[in-house]
């Protein structure tokens, strides 16, 4: 096989192209015939040879969701500028490295904090159908301040949807429009995906609906992404942007494995790392939020910590054996348990606790009233409790839990 170098030069600099795969034979200055061999590297195992099968049979599922609403004073003061969110896991428009993201905005400089007229947002996200009737998945932080939601389908028709119920702990929310029969796409809740499975994303980012992408699942598991405590996300690499929120990522049998939530961007665009939500934790919370039109998290009112390599070693433990007791609510099913201040929390019904996020995952899942049996490690010697998980408060209620309280038990300063 011969090689032909073609330098192109500019102003600024020369770049070399080399170009590959192709015999020229050349006469009189002109190409005489060309040869093109087939390709010496073949597809990656278990890649298709396209992906437009796959988006073909999913993309008249996947809409844009178009809403109009207020903007909130927090989103108007980190639009601003006025909010020092450098490194925060942020749930509004704007916010870095993490951002949880759909199109649009509002104009800067409006909307004061003295009484002014919030101004209105004019925004578009993603979301899919999930039921020939009518029932669409999207972000709970896509429509979560919307006055008015519009659909749009993949064929052009628009629908006025109103609000289900939204999970701000899950970042979930369900639509609904009138009509169908709609075409729908299920959940892969059996087979779960592996790292270096192939992936395609498909949604509305920039307002450019029906664009998809492709990538691997490049990590499982991933915690204290985004806003949500109780979360594993899974790990893309498809480029996803602004507008691609709510919307799905699919395997390469059309199912849907993620909803994507969040991206890790310095700069606001696509740097290949982007987030979703398992499709386990998605169909759990969508059948609720259309069940109930909200969902209760199960809760257990205790604040915990990491342990230390130095507790851990005084302990005999590793650092990712269980998590330390750091204080529990007053009332709560933590006191009531007899789980106390020191205790390390190993276990929750027999499946392990490497971290707090092991903890506020596994009791948020949980139906309130449920049986939590608490394995401890407590004064060197191992105790077994019992509680009954109770209704996860709002976030706010549960960061005045976690602010510094005196020792009769009321929040200090």
């Amino acid at each position: 096989m011969s090689k032909s170098k073609v330098r192109l030069l500019t102003s600024a600099c020369a770049v070399s192209v080399v170009v590959l795969g192709a015999a020229v034979a050349w006469g009189q200055g002109r190409p005489t015939e060309v040869v093109n061999p087939a390709p010496t590297n073949a597809a990656p195992a278990g890649a298709p040879l396209s992906f437009a099968p796959i988006v073909q049979k999913v993309a008249p599922a996947v809409v844009s969701i178009e809403i109009v609403g207020h903007a909130t004073p927090r989103q108007v003061a980190l639009n601003q500028g006025g909010d020092d969110s450098q490194g925060q896991a942020m749930p509004f428009f704007f916010g870095a490295p993490f951002q949880q993201f759909f199109g649009g905005g509002f104009p800067p400089g409006r909307g004061e904090p003295d009484g002014q007229p919030l101004p209105k947002i004019h925004a578009a996200g993603s979301g899919f159908f999930i039921s020939g009737d009518g029932y669409i998945l999207t972000n709970n932080h896509v429509v979560e301040d919307a006055d008015k939601i519009t659909v749009h389908m993949n064929d052009g028709k628009t629908y006025t949807a109103r609000l289900v119920g939204r999970d701000p702990a899950t970042d979930l929310a369900v639509v609904k429009v009138m009509g169908g029969p709609f075409p729908f796409v299920s959940f892969e809740n059996a087979a779960k995906p592996r790292v270096g499975d192939w992936v395609v994303a498909v949604g509305n980012p920039f307002g450019l609906a029906g664009t998809a992408t492709a990538g691997i699942v490049s990590a499982l598991r991933r915690e204290n992404v985004a806003d949500s405590p109780l979360l594993d996300y899974m790990q893309i690499d498809a480029p996803i942007n602004r507008g691609n929120s709510g919307g799905p990522t699919f395997d390469t049998e059309g199912r849907v494995v993620g909803v994507n939530t969040a991206i890790f961007t310095p700069s606001g665009g696509s740097v290949g790392i982007g987030f979703d939500i398992p499709a386990g934790v998605a169909s759990s919370i969508s059948r609720q939020l259309i069940a109930h039109g909200h969902v209760n998290h199960g809760y257990l009112g205790a604040t915990v910590q990491q342990i230390s390599p130095d507790l851990a070693q005084s302990l005999g433990m590793t650092a990712e054996d269980g998590a330390i007791i750091d204080a529990v609510t007053p009332g709560g099913p933590a006191q009531k348990a007899g789980l106390k201040n020191g205790d390390v929390l190993v276990a929750i019904n027999g499946e392990p606790v490497h971290s707090p996020h092991d903890i506020t995952r596994i009791v948020a899942f949980s139906e309130p009233g449920a049986r939590l049996i608490l394995s401890v490690r407590r004064g060197g010697g191992a105790e077994t409790l019992q509680a009954t998980a109770g209704v996860r408060p709002d976030e706010e209620t549960l960061a005045r839990e976690m602010e510094p309280r005196d020792d009769d038990g009321t929040n200090g300063g």
